[in-house]
């Protein structure tokens, strides 16, 4: 089953949770004899759901939670944001702590992923272990901003069908090299059909103000003081380069590295069994299991 959950984010913003399996009927929050929480955090643009076959396979174990960012999904989408690094950090960790996960496994993809490096390193006592998965630490640059920009503006909505949606973004869209239909699934799941026809559940102009506050600067300082094991995890094919993955794992104090062969920046969504093959095991070493 899957149920939702409210939670007060910074500033009041409402945001949604969702936790893809029953809840444990044995023990409290960890530490009082209940299973370890994991938080999952979804990249820009995306939304709780794309965890869902993740967060089926840790709920066996642990309790998986995945949040709706400001901005994505059923959360609240503020006008005027704010849609800063402090206010999804803030986010994160308010979430963590009305639902009782702390100490929490944090699993971000992208965007998702600097929050929870972010959220570590500011909140150590809170984190017990962190996954990221295709993020880069060093600045993505001002150019890469004006292509994000161009790009929305060449998305031709709305869209007629869901089909179109998913042929389009995983065909016809010019900046795919070659035809990806899983892509095209991931923002098809992200797509609500409107009056006119099927449009974003988010606001183009609110994804890049978010982004706009990331993509300037550097991250290796945050990074290096995030105390608690970490893996980072990159598709061959995806954003993060190995040698820039390795180098954030030689950072990290205590980091780990894997690669998902055959995975784009969708690594966690596309190759789902390979993601689970590297991930599964990190979790297994770091983390207590529930009774």
């Amino acid at each position: 089953m899957v149920r939702r959950i409210d939670v007060s984010g910074s500033g009041g913003v409402r945001l949604a949770a969702w936790e893809f399996a029953d809840p444990p009927k044995v023990g409290g929050p960890f530490g009082d004899g209940g299973p370890s929480g994991v938080l999952l955090l979804h990249g820009l643009m995306g939304r709780a759901s794309h965890w869902a076959a993740t967060a089926r396979w840790l709920s066996t174990r642990h309790r998986a939670v995945a949040l709706d960012q400001r901005g994505h999904g059923r959360s609240e989408k503020p006008a005027d944001g704010p849609y800063t690094r402090e206010a999804y950090v803030a986010d994160a960790e308010a979430a963590v702590e009305e639902l009782g996960l702390g100490p929490v496994t944090l699993v971000g993809h992208a965007m998702g992923a600097l929050t929870a490096w972010q959220l570590a390193a500011r909140r150590p006592d809170l984190v017990r272990a962190l996954v990221v998965c295709d993020m880069r630490a060093s600045a993505l640059g001002a150019a890469t901003q004006r292509e994000w920009g161009e790009w929305f503006r060449s998305w031709p909505v709305p869209f007629a069908t869901l089909a179109d949606v998913r042929k389009w973004f995983g065909e016809d869209d010019p900046t795919l090299e070659r035809p990806n239909p899983a892509r095209g699934d991931f923002y098809a799941e992200v797509a609500a059909e409107r009056a006119d026809g099927w449009r974003p559940l988010f606001s183009r102009r609110q994804m890049l103000l978010a982004r706009e506050t990331y993509v300037h600067d550097a991250h290796w300082e945050e990074l290096a003081l995030v105390e608690c094991p970490a893996l980072v995890v990159r598709g061959l094919d995806g954003e993060l380069g190995r040698a820039e993955a390795q180098e954030m794992v030689r950072v990290l104090p205590r980091g780990v590295y894997a690669e998902v062969p055959d995975a784009g920046h969708l690594v966690h969504y596309d190759q789902p069994d390979g993601w689970r093959r590297v991930v599964e095991p990190f979790l297994a070493s770091v983390l207590p299991v529930r009774p």
